[in-house]
């Protein structure tokens, strides 16, 4: 028996995740030469805080964050690092550490990113009248604050 499982909330939102990114990754490499994941790792240093005030995250730190492992953060650091988007520091406290610090040029990068990512979210979400997009983003904001109680185990149980 035939299934359908388009109209499933997971499945769904999988779904659209999934081509949005493939999307985003196509147009960055396109325009900037950056992949989505680079991107992503950029923006997760941006929105850490500035490093005079802040200790700069380490490449563990941003495994976390970005869901990746520690071997897959590496291999973009080594590639990102090279190419003068961000640069190695080692911890002055533990030698096996390397924090993370971004480059001025990647400031650029990440502005052409935002810009790659207003340009597609406004072609998709051109569907959708004003109260729409707004109710959409306000909506997944609330399931996505569920989800964070639920996963904590603050949230309720089944």
């Amino acid at each position: 028996m035939k299934r359908d499982f388009t109209q499933r909330f997971g499945f769904l939102v999988k779904s659209v995740g999934k081509l949005y990114s493939e999307e985003f990754d196509r147009l960055a490499r396109e325009r900037i030469g950056l992949t989505s994941a680079q991107c992503r790792l950029l923006g997760a240093l941006a929105m850490h805080g500035d490093p005079d005030e802040v200790e700069p995250l380490s490449q563990a730190e941003l495994a976390q964050r970005l869901d990746l492992t520690p071997m897959a953060v590496a291999g973009l650091c080594d590639r990102m690092a090279a190419a003068g988007w961000i640069r190695r520091e080692p911890s002055a406290t533990d030698r096996r550490v390397n924090k993370i610090h971004l480059q001025p040029s990647a400031e650029k990068a990440l502005d052409a990113a935002l810009s790659i990512s207003d340009g597609l979210n406004a072609r998709v979400m051109a569907v959708l009248t004003p109260p729409e997009r707004a109710q959409l983003l306000s909506l997944l904001g609330k399931v996505h604050g569920s989800l964070v109680e639920i996963t904590s185990g603050t949230g309720p149980k089944p």
